[in-house]
């Protein structure tokens, strides 16, 4: 899938673009630092939130390469400092090194209910839709968009609100998709229409119409995207039915 590239105006050298066995993309917000990674066989992006202000970390989707993800764990924390491993939904290739992550960080377990026993490794938090996770000063909405698999979850991070002029402008909003939301479409529903339509009634009625075009997209494959660069698509994609 294809689209054009997004850029940052507040982090312009970040561009979401991240290759297997390659550096880690830095993203540095307000209070939050927004680390990017890819890990193989499949490309699966890992993406460590760390708190700057207490060192709280949490990392979505343990996919692949735990060696990989402890290095990216330390890169945020000296002292290897896991609070949170979020899977955003139940396919081996998104949590494949959770169970050793979790051994050695002690980090507690999350994943969307419907999902959370098809994983294999004891999730101790079932997420719904509309809750909100805190840890240290991230804070993460958690949004549910059925239909690549039945409980996956995509992940809201809004920074505080900015104050420019007299009154308040919304903070810049970042949402992690899975595998639900690329460039240039939704998810795999293998053909499935009622679960293509379901996830594109839930990306369109949770997503599309609730933020704005300046919302940063992060997939859980490829590169990064922004809700504008996808909005006027969405006719094409319902038409075709993926």
């Amino acid at each position: 899938m294809t689209s054009d590239k997004p850029t940052s105006a507040a982090a312009p050298d970040y561009d979401g673009h991240v290759v297997a066995g390659g550096p880690t993309a830095l993203r540095r917000l307000d209070d939050v630092d927004i680390r990017k990674a890819q890990v193989g066989p499949m490309g699966n992006n890992a993406y460590l939130l760390t708190c700057r202000r207490t060192g709280h970390q949490v990392l979505i989707d343990a996919a692949a390469d735990s060696d990989r993800l402890l290095d990216l764990v330390r890169e945020g924390s000296s002292s290897s400092a896991l609070d949170l491993i979020i899977t955003t939904h139940h396919h081996r290739d998104h949590h494949g090194a959770l169970e050793d992550l979790v051994a050695v960080t002690g980090a507690h377990t999350a994943a969307g209910a419907p999902d959370a026993d098809a994983i294999g490794v004891p999730i101790k938090h079932r997420l719904l839709p509309g809750e909100t996770l805190a840890v240290g000063s991230i804070t993460l909405e958690v949004i549910a968009l059925r239909g690549h698999t039945p409980g996956s979850v995509a992940l809201l991070l809004t920074e505080p609100e900015q104050v420019h002029e007299p009154g308040a402008v919304a903070g810049r909003a970042h949402l992690f998709t899975g595998d639900s939301l690329f460039p240039g479409g939704l998810g795999n529903t293998e053909h499935d229409r009622a679960r293509f339509d379901q996830l594109f009634e839930d990306v369109t009625t949770q997503v599309f119409d609730r933020l704005p075009d300046d919302t940063w997209v992060y997939p859980g494959h490829g590169d990064d995207t922004t809700l504008g660069a996808e909005r006027p698509h969405l006719d094409s994609w319902q038409a075709r039915g993926w």
